[in-house]
């Protein structure tokens, strides 16, 4: 199996576990009278899940991405350590400070009372 596949696989594995709870049955009276609600509630869920771990992925890649080139750029001019070094790290709080902010934005998803605005 190709690393592709294997990606791919575990994607679509996690996409139908997350779905399992959406697809259950509830009785006729209880899902008629909270349908909007909770279609809207659903939907935030999914939306939420799906900006944190989109946040995660691209994070992760990019600080793996970053302390790759930080070491090979001091490996191949160890008088600019300092510097180099300096910059990763700023680099690295700058990508930390953006998945932070996708989480604080998943939590407001996640906490808007949308019963209101039903």
């Amino acid at each position: 199996m190709s690393k592709r596949s294997k990606i791919l696989s575990l994607f679509v594995f996690t996409l139908a576990l997350t779905a399992l709870p959406l697809l259950a049955q509830e009785g006729a009276q209880a899902a008629e009278l909270a349908k909007p609600r909770a279609d809207l509630f659903k939907l935030s869920l999914i939306v939420g899940g799906a900006i944190i771990t989109l946040a995660v992925i691209a994070g992760a890649f990019c600080q793996a991405k970053a302390i790759s080139a930080g070491c090979e750029g001091i490996s191949r001019n160890p008088a600019g350590a300092p510097t180099i070094r300096f910059l990763l790290i700023f680099g690295l709080v700058l990508i930390e400070t953006l998945v932070i902010y996708a989480l604080l934005i998943t939590i407001i998803i996640l906490m808007v009372q949308w019963g209101k605005y039903v």
